[in-house]
Order: C-alpha cells, then sequence, then structure tokens
C-alpha cells in the first residue's frame, strides 16, 4: 500500500470497495496492494526534483525511511532539467549515492502528473547489469591496450583507470616487479593521488609491524579479500605514515590479485572498493580478468625488450663485422701505400723528396688516428660483453682494451652489494655503458694523462635508489671552449651522454680546467621499489639496512 505523504494528508488512501462475492464475480484487486509488491519503484516528485511520496519499493531502493521521504531529494533531476526524459519510452539512467554511501543506478521514466508540476518516475536499479556492461567494455578495451604496442607504465596507468571506473572503485593500483621478482614498483595508479615517497612510507609501516596482504597475494599466487580494511588501517598506528594518503577518498573492502604469467607472478592489482561495495564473486572475476590484461601487458613489454635487444646485438655485430672488414683493412692499405709512396719518392731525384716526405708522413699520421679510432669503434660496439655477462663484465672488458691499444692505465671500481646492477632495464645499463664509453673515448683523446679512474655504483636511500657514476682523469684538463665540454659550443660526444642520461631524468656534469684534469659525473633515479618476499624473507634488519 502506498503512503500518502502530501500535506493535507493524514492517513492511509481510502479501501477500495469491494463487490460481494458470488458465483459469477469478478475479483477486483487492491491498486495499492499492487503498488506495494511490484518490484519496481514508483514515485511521485514534485518540480524541484524532491519526493513526495513512494512505494515501499522505492524506499527500499533508495535506502529512505518511509517517515521522512516527504520532502528528501530523489535523484532525478528538476522540472527543468529534466524535460528531456518526461512524457517518452526512452529510458534515462541516474546515480544515487544513499545516506550509507552506497552507490546505484537506476534507469528511469518520467510522466507529468498533475498541473502543479508533479511528475510519477518508473524507475529500477540497473547497476549490476551496467557494471557488467563497464567490466565487458573494461577487458575489451584493456586487451586493445595491451596489443597497441604502447609504453608499458601508459598501459598499466590506462588499464587501472578502466578497473576504477567499470566498478566505481575508490582507487586501483597495479605494481610490477623487476626482471629476479625481488622488487615491486608502481606501473599504473588510479583514484590516490601522486606519492613521491609511497615505498619509503610504505616500508616505515611495515617496520611499525603493518600487515602487507598484497605481499601474500603475491607470494601465495592466490587473490586476497579483506573487509572493512579500511577502519583496521585507519584505526592501526602502525600504518600512521600512510593513514592521510589512504584516507581520501574514502574505501572500505581491499582486494589484491596477483598478475600471472605462465604460473609465476610479475605483478600485483590491488583494488580499493567505495563504502557499500562488496567483493563478491562477479567482483572478484572481474578483478582477475583485468590482472589478466595487465599480465599479458608486462609480458608483451618483456617479449618486446627481448626483441629490441636481440635486434640491437644483430645490427652491431653486423656493424662491427662491417667496419673491420671493410673500413679498417682499407685504412690499413692507405697506411701501407704511404709508406711506400715514401720509400719512393725519396730515390726518385725529379719528384721534390722532402716535399712527398712531408705528406707521405702527414697520411701516415693521420691511418694510423683513425684506424685506432676504427678498432675503438668495433670494440664498443660488440655487445657480447654488456649483453651476456652483465655490465660489470663489460666494463672490465672496455678497460682492458682500451689499456691495451693505448697503455693508458684503467682502474674500475664498482660498488653493487646486493648484486642488483644487472636487474636494471636493459636500456638503462646500455646507456649507463655508453656514457662511461664515451668520457673514457674524450680522456683518451684529450687528456694526454696516464691514469683514468671509473666508479660506479648504487646508491640507496630509503626506498628510492640512484645509480652513479664518475670517470675522472690526471690529464692536463681541457680548455673552456673545447667542444667536448658542455656550453654553447658543447660537441657531439657530450651531448650524445647528455642525451643519454636525460632520457632517465638524470643529471650529467663536466669539470675540467688546465692542470687538474677532467671529471664527468652522472647520476641516473631508478625507481621506487619494494622487496617482494618471494624469493626471501626480508627482515626490518635488512629493511634498515638498504636504507
Amino acid at each position: 500500500m502506498v503512503d500518502d505523504v502530501r500535506p493535507g494528508q493524514t492517513g492511509r488512501a481510502p479501501p477500495t470497495t469491494t463487490p460481494p462475492a458470488g458465483r459469477d464475480a469478478i475479483p477486483v484487486f487492491d491498486a495499492s496492494t499492487l503498488l506495494e509488491q511490484t518490484p519496481d519503484g514508483l514515485a511521485v516528485i514534485s518540480p524541484d526534483g524532491r519526493f513526495v511520496q513512494a512505494n515501499p519499493a522505492a524506499l527500499s531502493l533508495c535506502g529512505l525511511d518511509p517517515a521522512e521521504v516527504a520532502g528528501a531529494a530523489s535523484p532525478f533531476p528538476p522540472h527543468h532539467a529534466g524535460a528531456l526524459h518526461e512524457d517518452t519510452e526512452t529510458e534515462a539512467v541516474t546515480v544515487w549515492e544513499s545516506a550509507s554511501g552506497s552507490r546505484r543506478e537506476f534507469a528511469f521514466r518520467i510522466r507529468q502528473l498533475t498541473d502543479r508540476g508533479e511528475r510519477l518516475v518508473a524507475f529500477r536499479d540497473v547497476t549490476e547489469s551496467r557494471r557488467h556492461q563497464r567490466r565487458l567494455a573494461a577487458i575489451a578495451s584493456a586487451a586493445s591496450r595491451v596489443a597497441a604496442k604502447r609504453s608499458l607504465s601508459s598501459t598499466l596507468d590506462a588499464l587501472a583507470k578502466e578497473v576504477l571506473e567499470a566498478d566505481a572503485l575508490a582507487s586501483v593500483q597495479i605494481l610490477t616487479v623487476n626482471a629476479t621478482s625481488e622488487r615491486f614498483q608502481v606501473m599504473g595508479m588510479a583514484g590516490f593521488g601522486p606519492a613521491a615517497n609511497f615505498f619509503d612510507l610504505l616500508v616505515e609501516c611495515r617496520e611499525a609491524g603493518a600487515d602487507l596482504r598484497m605481499i601474500d597475494a603475491f607470494t601465495s599466487r592466490e587473490p586476497v579479500v579483506v573487509p572493512h580494511r579500511y577502519a583496521t588501517i585507519m584505526s592501526d598506528p602502525a600504518w600512521e605514515p600512510l593513514r592521510e594518503y589512504m584516507r581520501s577518498p574514502e574505501w572500505d573492502w581491499f582486494a589484491s590479485v596477483p598478475l600471472m604469467v605462465r604460473g609465476a607472478p610479475v605483478g600485483i592489482l590491488n583494488a580499493f572498493f567505495a563504502p557499500g561495495q562488496e567483493i563478491g564473486g562477479t567482483a572478484l572475476d572481474f578483478l582477475l580478468a583485468m590482472a589478466e590484461q595487465a599480465a599479458q601487458a608486462v609480458d608483451y613489454a618483456a617479449l618486446l625488450e627481448r626483441e629490441r635487444e636481440v635486434a640491437r646485438r644483430e645490427e652491431r655485430q653486423r656493424l662491427a663485422r662491417d667496419l673491420h672488414d671493410s673500413v679498417v683493412q682499407q685504412v690499413f692499405s692507405m697506411g701501407m701505400q704511404v709508406e711506400s709512396l715514401g720509400m719512393l719518392s725519396g730515390r726518385d731525384t725529379v719528384v721534390d723528396s722532402a716535399y712527398v716526405m712531408r705528406v707521405a708522413g702527414e697520411l701516415g699520421h693521420i691511418s694510423k688516428a683513425v684506424l685506432s679510432d676504427l678498432r675503438a669503434m668495433v670494440t664498443d660496439l660488440h655487445p657480447t660483453a654488456l649483453a651476456d655477462q652483465g655490465l660489470s663484465a663489460a666494463l672490465a672488458a672496455l678497460a682492458e682494451s682500451t689499456m691495451g691499444r693505448t697503455g693508458l692505465d684503467v682502474r674500475i671500481s664498482i660498488a653493487d652489494p646486493h648484486h642488483e646492477l644487472d636487474d636494471l632495464e636493459a636500456e638503462l645499463r646500455e646507456d649507463a655503458y655508453r656514457v662511461i664509453a664515451e668520457a673514457l673515448h674524450n680522456s683518451v683523446k684529450h687528456s694526454h694523462g696516464s691514469l683514468v679512474t671509473i666508479t660506479l655504483g648504487l646508491t640507496v636511500r630509503g626506498t628510492q635508489r640512484w645509480l652513479t657514476g664518475e670517470i675522472a682523469d690526471n690529464g692536463r684538463g681541457l680548455p673552456a671552449q673545447n667542444p667536448d665540454l658542455p656550453g654553447e659550443e658543447g660537441g657531439f660526444g657530450m651531448t650524445a651522454m647528455t642525451e643519454r642520461v636525460s632520457r632517465w631524468a638524470g643529471h650529467l656534469t663536466a669539470r675540467s680546467s688546465p692542470g687538474d684534469g677532467t671529471v664527468v659525473r652522472f647520476v641516473l633515479p631508478l625507481p621506487a621499489s619494494l622487496p617482494t618476499g618471494l624469493h626471501r624473507e626480508s627482515t626490518a634488519s635488512e629493511l634498515l639496512s638498504e636504507r
């Protein structure tokens, strides 16, 4: 039965008169009983979009108290804004958030009811059906993004946003791990704001005893669902460092789903559900499907990187072979011819022997310099040590080759106590190697010194890490206008080094003055990360020692 709560009305609608029962009597149903039992919401709303009265289904759908429905705000538009939806067969959709925080979507139709502007609204809950549609669309969109050959970070950022919008979540995080599955890094984010020191704060929470359930999901390879996680974090002192960051937008339930590639975890997807939402089977299935798409993106990026590395190696090997078989041999032959010319010109009384000898000497000097530079290029282009043995081995081979060619003493010092250098991205290691090789080449070419010292290491502060390098020689230094120093007249060598460092948001400096030698320094920031705990349990003392 519909409560009549309009002003001036004091009770229920008068009962319908029922004719006496008889053999030929036609049963008459009470209209108010039909309104009470219909599963769809029916309501009368005022011109300004407020409830006048509503049937029990409408009260239940909107989470309203029958005693307080009159005058309460409705999810439907006022008359002036909702004219497009009135007296039409086309359903419109609106979103309703109740006082308890639950979020629902209603499909509705509006009919003009009275001359005073009151309207009758018939509506139904389409939250789950529309959520299902968004989930299917999100999965399809994520699959197309994975196949679009975009960068991994942009793909996972977009995928996190798809998950967020499909289920109207509070926040989504996608974390991946490095090649050895030892450290997490955030690669996709939607909902929570940026936090440059997120992992530093997370380590502080873990040190204080906070339970990181996402690591449980990663190590167990199974989804983890935690009801009312928000209340726990807001009340647990161990989460104090991250409390403000995770306070807004407000959320309630938490789920962490591993990203799996061929049975091995490559990351996790963390979902923070808005208040009023619970994680049922369909919601978890959706997260698993999106986690599968994220895992495919990670796997695709790794495959693409391997293909690029193979292509780079093959190209460098081809260049090294071509240079050795053609240019080096030709320059060597030119040097031999110059020496023969010098010998012949010494016996020929017709040719000005002094002139020929001078030209021969100059050509011989140039050919030897070119031959030395080309041999250095062949050594630098050969990728075997860097690709197969790692950065340390590649630098050792570079130093040995340089000392063999030039007689210069090259010393290398590498600080890598946790053996993390070769876990860095292949392109980053490649750029670091090329910067060092170029700086060493400049020292060989310009310094006229006897010693070059190369220092490389990982610097750690909390969860933030940097790759630092220094190449210093004891030569005579370079004048300020030298083209291999930075400045308005900066040359190709310094430009190439600067470009490689800038790719990683790093910084490079070169200091040189006559008589004081030359020092080139670079710093490359590495993505903040957190130990996964997959291969070993990271104890508090280990985490502190890394800091």
